[in-house]
């Protein structure tokens, strides 16, 4: 949508006013025709009718001609604004009780107005509400086309290594292939995943995800085979396991590395031939299915040391995609906390909330070894426990101040400055002091120390009165 200044007569704001009072058409469409589409209606059913086929930008509702009870109108009202957060919605009443002002502007009604009404104020405000509603809008179709930029799926980023990645998923996830997911441990490897499936052919079929590392050998191996009634002791039913629920659709193994040899060994019989046995089974069911595994090992080290089998390692690698480390992407760290700040503020009622510039440098320096997860955890927890709409550099962990250059300027010099004189000052006694006690309280013995001639360390001492002669 267009902002409202660039508005031409064929685009005039649509107005409708509710009324049954004679005497407010004349004089509304007097001060509001020219240059708006105003239309008058009588009934809330008019009203209702009108809205579903054509939405106006703004109403004017008499709330005196809305029910019998007050109560009728203001739910009138919030029935309006729960159809369109962005209409334009003004209150008209004869009524000059406290109490219905209070409830329509809880109804969020935008503007009110009291008979005896002048319409040529009514003009005025409308137009600033109607520019700043257009203006909210186009914003928000600005922003919402700013972050497809720097998004894909719900993979957040702009930075070369993850639109590698974006190009990558595009080009795997219209067909079948085995893929395997690498990266560290938090860079978002399920996500990946999801976005392979979400974009291709299988997108409305199963997608069954199970972590290798979650259980032991005996238990995956009954959740990736399933059993039979009777297969062990607790086996009082049968059960499909994860291949089987996969069918049709797509499997997803995260930590994959985590299989023990004889596991290894079982599924690659499936990936082999796609067909399953349940434990204690004796009939194979084919399984279609695709499947994409993740790790945060190195697969070819584990190959040599012999704790993955050579032959699987190259069943699964036939399309690799590597996530990079967090700290490998540059540009993105304020990316994903803009994203996180605004939705765990939404998510947990918490009025928006932003970074101080400092904040975000020293975020944007940090290795970041947890990557995306632990920004994101860091993210979630000062919107929880930070009062107040701006988070400060003294909000953050003690980890992150330590290892930052802007966290160790800020603590040199805060907000209100520092007296520099005064502050070489203090180092220059706290080396003297420390010197003279190294040498005793030999000034020969300091002077060397500090790599300064005798005669500088004389002044020095003089100047702050230390030492002996």
């Amino acid at each position: 949508m267009r902002s409202a200044n660039s508005r031409t007569e064929a685009d005039a704001f649509t107005i409708v006013i509710v009324t049954t009072d004679e005497r407010v058409g004349p004089e509304a469409t007097t001060h509001l025709a020219a240059g708006h589409d105003v239309s008058m209606l009588e009934t809330w059913d008019e009203l209702t009718a009108s809205i579903h086929k054509h939405p106006p930008d703004a109403i004017l509702l008499d709330l005196d001609t809305v029910g019998e009870r007050n109560e009728d109108a203001i739910a009138a009202l919030a029935e309006l604004r729960a159809l369109d957060p962005d209409l334009v919605l003004v209150g008209l009443t004869r009524s000059n009780s406290h109490s219905l002002r209070l409830k329509a502007v809880a109804a969020s009604v935008d503007e009110y107005f009291v008979a005896p009404i002048d319409f040529a104020e009514v003009r005025n405000v409308l137009d600033r509400a109607l520019q700043k509603r257009a203006l909210r809008i186009e914003w928000r179709q600005r922003d919402g086309e700013h972050a497809e930029r720097e998004s894909f799926c719900d993979l957040i980023g702009a930075s070369e290594p993850m639109r590698r990645v974006y190009d990558a998923i595009r080009r795997v996830a219209s067909s079948s292939s085995t893929v395997l997911i690498r990266g560290e441990s938090g860079t978002g490897k399920e996500l990946v995943a999801k976005a392979i499936v979400a974009l291709g052919p299988r997108a409305k079929k199963p997608f069954v995800s199970l972590n290798c590392a979650a259980l032991p050998d005996n238990l995956i191996e009954t959740e990736l085979f399933g059993h039979e009634k009777g297969a062990f002791t607790d086996a009082r039913t049968a059960r499909a396991g994860h291949i089987e629920l996969a069918h049709t659709g797509t499997l997803l193994l995260d930590e994959i590395a985590t299989l023990g040899l004889s596991l290894q060994s079982k599924f690659l019989r499936v990936l082999e031939d796609r067909v399953v046995t349940r434990i204690g089974g004796h009939s194979a069911k084919k399984i279609d299915f695709r499947l994409i595994a993740a790790t945060n090992e190195d697969l070819e080290e584990l190959v040599r040391a012999g704790r993955f089998r050579e032959d699987l390692y190259y069943r699964i690698n036939v399309v690799p995609i590597v996530l990079p480390a967090l700290r490998d992407r540059p540009g993105d760290v304020p990316l994903l906390v803009d994203h996180f700040l605004r939705s765990y503020c939404a998510a947990n009622n918490v009025p928006p909330k932003r970074l101080e510039p400092e904040v975000i440098q020293i975020l944007e320096e940090d290795s970041w070894p947890g990557n995306v997860r632990e920004l994101q955890n860091l993210v979630q927890r000062l919107v929880l426990m930070v009062d107040g709409p701006l988070i400060k550099v003294h909000h953050l962990p003690q980890r992150l101040l330590y290892n930052s250059a802007a966290s160790q300027e800020s603590i040199l010099i805060p907000e209100g400055g520092v007296d520099f004189d005064e502050e070489i000052a203090k180092i220059e006694v706290a080396y003297l002091s420390a010197a003279l006690r190294r040498s005793e309280g030999s000034k020969i013995g300091a002077a060397r120390l500090l790599r300064v001639d005798k005669q500088k360390l004389h002044y020095l001492c003089r100047k702050y009165q230390i030492g002996r002669d």
